[in-house]
């Protein structure tokens, strides 16, 4: 099983690893007791993703489509992020061998999740202004 330039690259030097203290949104996909675990943190500014961090516990392809991930999703509207898929992240990798595809299904789910948790976060807030 070998590995592209960009999937190694990403996982000695992963992009936006770590943690938001009170982020806007958190998106987990996983079970660190029996495989691989994400949990993605999101900020929003005039409804775009300013600022995106993941924590990870997985095999190095799982590292490097988080860490790709989180650059196809900075900057970006949150209504655009959504539309990321687990293929757009194999290709922005350059490919992944098949065993590992599966990896790249815990970044785009987990990224969905940290927005909708953010949209419900700001409907509530916003029901709580108007009552």
């Amino acid at each position: 099983m070998s590995y592209s330039d960009m999937v190694i690259d990403h996982f000695i030097n992963p992009r936006n690893a770590g943690y938001i203290p009170d982020p806007d949104g958190t998106g987990v996909v996983g079970d660190p007791s029996c495989g691989d675990f994400l949990r993605i943190y999101i900020n929003v500014e005039n409804n775009c993703i300013s600022d995106i961090k993941f924590e990870i516990f997985g095999c190095p392809a799982a590292i490097a489509t988080s860490s790709i991930l989180t650059e196809l999703a900075k900057g970006k509207d949150i209504d655009e992020a959504l539309k990321i898929t687990d293929l757009d992240v194999v290709k922005a990798l350059g490919g992944l061998p098949d065993p590992k595809v599966h990896c790249s299904n815990l970044g785009s789910g987990a990224l969905h999740q940290a927005i909708q948790n953010y949209k419900s976060r700001m409907r509530e807030e916003k029901h709580k202004k108007t009552e």
